[in-house]
């Protein structure tokens, strides 16, 4: 085992949940942050739960302190995100667009991951590669958009894909082995997905488990011409 570290913001969620088991299963890592606001993930082997809420900065700041105080971070997974924040349905038309929609979209799927990485880039080391990767979408790509609609989570990922993109230049100049880039995990059979599943095709829907394991296939692949994209679960680009 190699002496390497690892933290996940948004651990309870499924696919949070399957990468912290795919990490601790890796045998690559010797210590796990798992962080969810309620986490109940057991204490003890590698596994070191935490607590924060992606709407309260100073929660985000608390944890990131107290994971950096323990040393350099290897990886920092973010797997939050919600398609339908606080209820609200997505958008098949810009006539069902509300404000207080877009803004829930936009904070939980964009300034939180944000705030992460405002709190925690600081914990990457500057002598050897590290990844910071977020959960992304599909949909967030302004350049692979046919269909339209869903418009606060299409905007909120395309937000988010741009914070990557400025975080990794950003990190180029102090960390030039850092790697910041969105993931795309693909459909996953998740409550975000489920009723959204019928059309999905045969073969594509992957469980958490599975979708863990290609996130972190991509990961452990990737190289510093990869920092600032935004990667499907099968390694391809996803255009901006």
């Amino acid at each position: 085992m190699t002496d390497r570290r690892a933290a996940v913001w948004g651990a309870t969620g499924g696919i949070g949940r399957a990468m912290v088991r795919a990490l601790v299963s890796s045998g690559s890592y010797t210590a796990v942050y798992a962080g969810g606001r309620a986490p109940d993930m057991a204490k003890g082997g590698i596994v070191r739960p935490f607590r924060f809420d992606l709407l309260d900065e100073g929660s985000i700041a608390a944890s990131a302190e107290r994971i950096a105080s323990q040393g350099p971070l290897d990886l920092v997974f973010i797997a939050t995100g919600a398609l339908c924040p606080d209820g609200h349905q997505p958008e098949k038309q810009l006539a069902a667009l509300s404000a207080e929609a877009m803004l829930a979209a936009f904070r939980i799927n964009a300034v939180g991951p944000a705030l992460i990485a405002r709190h925690m880039a600081a914990a990457l080391p500057r002598d050897r590669k590290s990844v910071f990767a977020a959960l992304s979408a599909r949909v967030g790509s302004i350049g692979d958009n046919r269909l339209g609609g869903w418009h606060s989570y299409r905007a909120s990922k395309a937000a988010l894909n741009m914070i990557i993109a400025n975080l990794a230049i950003e990190l180029a100049r102090s960390r030039p082995q850092a790697i910041a880039v969105g993931l795309h995990p693909g459909t996953v059979d998740t409550p975000l997905s489920r009723p959204f599943q019928k059309a999905v095709p045969a073969g594509r829907l992957f469980a958490p488990e599975t979708a863990a394991g290609h996130l972190l296939s991509v990961i452990e692949h990737l190289e510093s011409g990869d920092s600032g994209t935004v990667l499907a679960w099968d390694g391809t680009t996803i255009d901006p």
